[in-house]
């Protein structure tokens, strides 16, 4: 198989988007970003659907990839407390979005800020070259094309 090169153009890419609404101060900047990326990237329509928290990204990332979806960015916002809760959400929302990406064949782009500090998530979510919401759209354009690629050599 020859080399098959990053592709960001999403023309004709059905992209979901799962965005918590736990911190969504942040959160909000992160879903612009991603919206302006995918635009930019030709994505018509993204279907949005918000999530309650990042431990339930997981469930509709799944959700969105059985609905037909060639990518899915995740994205959500999980700041340092007091307790181990951080931990645990953490770790279990990435688990759960990779589960869901190995075991659909569905990439699922992780734009899930998991920070010690309130202010690194604000710098993270601004509008911008360093919006994590935007890097998450374009890493799953750029996947969704990738294995488009290798589906249609076999």
């Amino acid at each position: 198989m020859p080399e098959i090169p990053l592709d960001g153009d999403g023309r004709g890419l059905r992209i979901g988007v799962a965005v918590s609404t736990f911190n969504e101060f942040v959160t909000a900047g992160l879903l612009d970003g991603a919206l302006e990326a995918l635009a930019a990237a030709g994505v018509e329509d993204p279907t949005v659907v918000r999530a309650p928290g990042a431990f339930e990204l997981p469930v509709i990332a799944r959700a969105l990839a059985d609905a037909g979806h060639d990518a899915v960015v995740a994205l959500g916002s999980v700041i340092l407390g007091e307790t181990d809760h951080y931990e645990h959400v953490a770790t279990q929302c990435a688990a759960g979005l990779r589960q869901v990406a190995v075991e659909s064949g569905v990439p699922v782009a992780f734009g899930v800020l998991t920070v010690r500090e309130v202010e690194h998530a604000r710098e993270r979510s601004l509008p911008g070259a360093d919006n994590k919401g935007a890097e998450a759209a374009e890493a799953a354009v750029q996947a969704a094309r990738a294995l488009r690629a290798i589906r249609s050599s076999r």
